[in-house]
């Protein structure tokens, strides 16, 4: 198994370091370190150092040593990003922590005309930060050092404009009378940016569609099963990974 990860601010500068607070606690009173065991410690932005547990002190100080130079992860290409309508509940959670251990890089929130769940005010906040919260723990957990980018709320318009500066950009739908393709034999590019549209439980609107395929993203289909908005998108990156390379 490898190492497990733990975000700090700052990445080390000396061969020694205290982990602390809260991924120090983490560390010693849940995952109960030893002295010898390896970890990993990264910024979650793609720069990481690996070291060996010298100590563990108390509830919540872990004592790193042996730590190597700092590296960085360089950025997956090509780089792939998941437009996710807000779904019900605590679905939206679901889809950024299993899009994050497939290896997305972005997920963008969106609210779609057809979305049952509305973000505003103070709920809103609060709800990006638990998805903001969900890629960084799940990216620790899937042993990632660079983790995917949530960005803020985006309306129709501004996903439209997304799309438009995308070199690969769908609408997953899974209506065959829209005429769409299958994903599966897309022609995708090898660098630059894929960006992927995912609906809401009401399914993507006609207005919707027809400004997403003005921005050059026309409707594509993932098989004959309807999946849920939740795991639609994990899918879908989970086949991209495969024809990109990235998972070879």
């Amino acid at each position: 198994m490898t190492a497990p990860v733990f975000v700090v601010e700052h990445l080390p500068s000396g061969p020694e370091f205290v982990l602390d607070g809260p991924e120090g606690r983490h560390a010693v009173s849940v995952k109960r370190l030893n002295p010898g065991e390896d970890v990993v410690l990264t910024d979650g932005r793609g720069r990481w150092a690996e070291g060996v547990v010298r100590a563990a002190e108390g509830k919540d100080r872990l004592v790193v040593t042996d730590l190597e130079s700092v590296h960085e992860e360089p950025e997956a290409a090509p780089r792939i990003t998941v437009v996710q309508a807000i779904p019900k509940g605590d679905r939206g959670e679901l889809a950024v922590e299993t899009m994050t251990e497939t290896g997305v890089d972005g997920i963008v929130p969106w609210q779609a005309a057809r979305c049952i769940t509305q973000w505003r005010g103070d709920r809103g906040l609060k709800s990006l930060a638990k998805w903001r919260s969900t890629a960084r723990e799940a990216g620790k957990q899937s042993r990632r050092v660079r983790f995917p980018e949530v960005a803020d709320l985006m309306t129709t318009g501004q996903v439209a404009a997304l799309l438009a500066g995308a070199d690969f950009a769908a609408v997953l739908h899974e209506d065959r009378d829209s005429g769409s393709e299958p994903l599966a034999t897309a022609e995708l590019p090898e660098e630059g940016t894929i960006v992927l549209v995912v609906g809401p439980e009401g399914g993507v609107s006609p207005q919707e569609l027809a400004a997403f395929a003005d921005a050059g993203a026309p409707p594509y289909r993932l098989g004959p099963s309807v999946l849920r908005t939740s795991t639609a998108g994990t899918a879908a990156a989970a086949l991209l990974m495969g024809r990109t390379g990235r998972w070879s």
